[in-house]
């Protein structure tokens, strides 16, 4: 336990913030107000046997792929009631996400409804969690979706759907493209699209999608992307420089993170002093998510996809230039950082189907778990019709 020790030491004897200005919420980053009382909840309160004893409570497995030790939770199906359809599901995670985001869906998606239950394999990326990093440069999505394709059929998965949000939904962009044979439905709850175009479009008009580009609506619209998308190009830029302070302290680390789970889950809540984290999660939920980043030792390794992701050599192999004809399906949440308009869908000629939520943001699983696993079902029954009406396969 002595990496709970040093934690704690560097917790307690973290340097003096400076102030906040006079009435600010998190509109210039996370609060400093908010840092004493999260660091003593840390320190004092989180009960680190017991958080320990909640994350292992799926099974969870390492397996070398490709020279690259990765860390998966595989909940497997047991006794399966007549009548109900068991299918693989790759759930994908984000940044700065883990994991812990679906701890609360898994439970949701191993439970039959309409006829199907899912056989869950969750990984950590790889440069995220217990999942190793890369040693030299191009881990980027497509090569992340090639290590986790291998994965699948490591555990006897020829074929599966995916479920992706953030860098999830990028990575099963690519595997839907790539694999068209195998990847049996895509649900995302963010279809990005990343060719050199709709990069550029995404950043000028994206943020919110309630925020359509008119007119009338540009400058607030470019206030915001210049307000929240500062992360982006240090992390496309310069990931090991950010990385370095990030990873020698828990402080900051958690400042870094937690902002994004502010402005991410709703934007409206930069006004508030604590950045409305206290509205949509626990303090125990969002820990446990700083804890695997810093316990890891992460920070670095998970960041450097921006790098990856935005760098020409990965552009160049123009992915999203290619349709896929694997049938997809959109969950765009209300309060979603990000939104890809309708000209965008292109390339996904057999999108089955748009579900817009009344509520929740980027980390919609984490957030609101019911939702989140009830869509999740709803485009898979969309899929297997889908392949019944086309008479693809038995699946």
């Amino acid at each position: 336990f002595q990496v709970i020790y040093d934690l704690k030491s560097r917790l307690r004897n973290h340097r003096a913030v400076v102030p906040p200005l006079r009435g600010i919420g998190f509109q210039y980053g996370f609060n400093q107000q908010q840092v004493d009382p999260w660091v003593q909840y840390w320190t004092e309160q989180y009960d680190f046997k017991q958080r320990e004893k909640f994350l292992n409570k799926f099974p969870q497995y390492k397996t070398n792929i490709q020279g690259l030790d990765i860390h998966f939770i595989w909940v497997k199906s047991g006794w399966v009631p007549a009548g109900v359809t068991c299918v693989p599901l790759l759930m994908m995670h984000g940044w700065p996400g883990s994991v812990r985001e679906f701890y609360e869906a898994i439970p949701l998606l191993t439970t039959p409804t309409d006829g199907v239950v899912f056989e869950l394999v969750v990984p950590s990326l790889p440069g995220y969690g217990f999942s190793d990093g890369a040693v030299r440069p191009g881990m980027g999505p497509a090569q992340i979706g090639v290590v986790l394709k291998n994965l699948m059929n490591r555990l006897g998965y020829k074929k599966f759907y995916i479920q992706g949000g953030d860098w999830g939904a990028i990575v099963g962009n690519a595997m839907a493209t790539m694999y068209q044979k195998e990847v049996l439905g895509l649900h995302s709850n963010q279809l990005i699209i990343m060719d050199s175009g709709t990069e550029v479009q995404t950043l000028i008009t994206g943020v919110m999608a309630a925020m359509q580009l008119q007119s009338n609506e540009f400058d607030p619209i470019l206030s915001a992307v210049v307000e929240e998308t500062g992360y982006m190009h240090i992390l496309a830029t310069k990931p090991d420089t950010v990385g370095i302070g990030l990873s020698d302290s828990p402080v900051g680390l958690m400042a870094f993170i937690l902002e994004k789970f502010s402005t991410w889950t709703h934007l409206e809540d930069r006004s508030l002093k604590d950045g409305g984290l206290s509205l949509h999660f626990t303090r125990d939920q969002l820990i446990d998510n700083l804890m695997i980043y810093w316990i890891t030792n992460c920070i670095t390794t998970s960041s450097r996809l921006y790098a990856e992701a935005f760098s020409n050599a990965y552009r160049a192999l123009g992915i999203d230039e290619f349709p896929t004809e694997v049938p997809t399906w959109k969950l765009e949440a209300e309060n979603e950082n990000i939104f890809v308009q309708e000209v965008n869908m292109k390339k996904f000629p057999n999108l089955m189907g748009i579900t817009r939520t009344a509520a929740g943001g980027h980390f919609l699983a984490f957030e609101l778990p019911k939702i989140f696993a009830q869509d999740v079902f709803k485009g898979v029954k969309a899929f297997r019709k889908f392949h019944e009406d086309n008479k693809n396969c038995k699946c």
